[in-house]
């Protein structure tokens, strides 16, 4: 059946993942700063938190190890970059289908204001990175009680 060899997709709409990418690619050709030419580049998934205190960043990065990726914070910008390297080609294995994505990837995540760069965290585990950035204090939210 040909519908088996069709990866399944959790998102709603995968097709409009893949016309953003194009995109990319072609302004990063257009610009100067393309690939090479090639149809894909890695760019790992990641979700934003927020709570009262802090934010809460987490990346999808399977099979890297920690010194593949550089985490910094600058002008209220958390920046994630790094390399996924491709396996080597070994001889007498042949590849009948590649799907995983190799290459540079950055990340650049806006936090805005009142973030307390003395106060970031960030942990490695089972090939997921969590990120805590701490809020200043004047940043947080504050319950103002009306009186009557």
């Amino acid at each position: 059946m040909v519908t088996s060899l069709v990866p399944w997709e959790a998102r709603p709409l995968p097709m409009f993942d893949t016309l953003r990418r194009e995109m990319d690619r072609l302004m990063d050709n257009f610009f100067g700063e393309g690939d090479g030419g090639r149809l894909e580049s890695f760019s790992p998934r990641m979700n934003l938190a927020e709570t009262e205190d802090h934010y809460e960043v987490t990346v999808d990065l399977p099979g890297m190890k920690p010194e593949e990726f550089d985490i910094q914070l600058q002008d209220n910008e958390l920046w994630i970059t790094g390399e996924r390297k491709q396996e080597a080609e070994q001889q007498g294995r042949t590849f009948h289908r590649v799907e995983r994505y190799y290459g540079r990837f950055r990340r650049v995540i806006p936090l805005g204001a009142g973030v307390d760069s003395e106060h970031v965290q960030a942990e490695y585990k089972d090939g997921v990175l969590r990120i805590t950035v701490a809020k200043e204090a004047s940043a947080q939210r504050k319950r103002i009680e009306v009186k009557t």
